[in-house]
């Protein structure tokens, strides 16, 4: 598995990352620690979490296995989100909290969660910054962010001399992406590390979402996700997977996935889960070669 030098973080990223947005919303501690511990054990060193996930259960359980595994995950990056509105007078607040929840004096990666007009105040850049030369924090991120709001938010911060933005995270699947040609050369040029998440679209790409959807998987969890892929681009799009897939004689979600894998400025693509088995699958598409899928 290919691994991204972070400077900032004095870490290695994996190519594989775990997204722990299921922990403690539709799985219990000790199926999350069963993955987690999955995960260590295949050398997989960026789990992404949020303070939102779970109501904050996400971040008490990624911090509750990371006290008990002590030195043996110390090589692990933790990536955790704030919500917006952001505000610069309680932004400090907000992260003492996610540090309590994850039982740690400092968090490796600092997402802003989702764009909002606020994240461009002079006062709360200055904020993340002080975050940063406070120790309380190591990189700045931002996820669902599109190119021109990126590019806003780099150039205020290197015109006043804060901590830039070093990630992104945003949408990125073979049927819906957020992260267009825009995006990929506003992260070449000032060095922004591009993660990734959803790669098989909340489970749209394995195609068992043309029928009706059952009251217990994520786009019944997460009603909105049926606005993002229940339109004619995203089901033309699992028309062509389902045809490449019959074709290739292999399952849609291991041509989906190793799709994702295979993304040009991609560092580290997350993979959400239920079962060790989503992440054995996730594993075995990273090791197959680009499935080559039709544009």
């Amino acid at each position: 598995m290919n691994r991204t030098f972070v400077p900032s973080l004095g870490k290695h990223i994996s190519q594989a990352g775990l997204g722990c947005v299921t922990f403690g919303r539709e799985i219990d501690r000790a199926a999350s620690f069963s993955i987690m511990d999955y995960a260590l054990e295949r050398e997989i060193t960026f789990f992404d979490t949020a303070s939102a996930y779970g109501g904050g259960a996400s971040e008490e359980i990624v911090g509750q296995w990371f006290a008990e595994r002590g030195g043996a995950a110390a090589h692990i990056a933790v990536a955790t989100k704030l919500l917006p509105p952001y505000d610069a007078s309680t932004l400090s607040a907000a992260v003492e909290q996610s540090l309590a929840r994850l039982r740690m004096d400092r968090i490796d990666v600092l997402f802003a969660h989702s764009w909002h007009p606020s994240i461009e105040d002079d006062v709360v850049l200055r904020a993340l910054s002080d975050l940063v030369f406070a120790g309380k924090v190591r990189a700045l991120g931002v996820s669902n962010f599109n190119a021109e709001q990126l590019g806003t938010l780099l150039r205020k911060q290197a015109d006043r001399g804060l901590t830039p933005v070093s990630f992104v995270q945003n949408n990125h699947n073979y049927a819906v992406s957020h992260v267009d040609d825009a995006l990929m050369r506003m992260c070449r040029d000032f060095k922004v590390n591009i993660v990734t998440y959803s790669p098989l679209a909340a489970g749209f790409l394995t195609g068992k979402y043309r029928g009706a959807v059952a009251s217990d998987v994520r786009f019944e969890i997460i009603p909105g996700h049926k606005d993002i892929y229940f339109n004619d681009r995203a089901w033309e799009r699992l028309d062509r997977l389902m045809n490449a897939a019959e074709q290739a004689g292999k399952p849609p979600a291991m041509l989906a996935l190793a799709w994702a894998f295979h993304q040009p400025q991609v560092s580290s693509v997350l993979v959400g889960c239920r079962t060790t088995g989503h992440l054995d699958q996730a594993l075995a598409a990273l090791a197959e070669g680009d499935p080559g899928l039709p544009t």
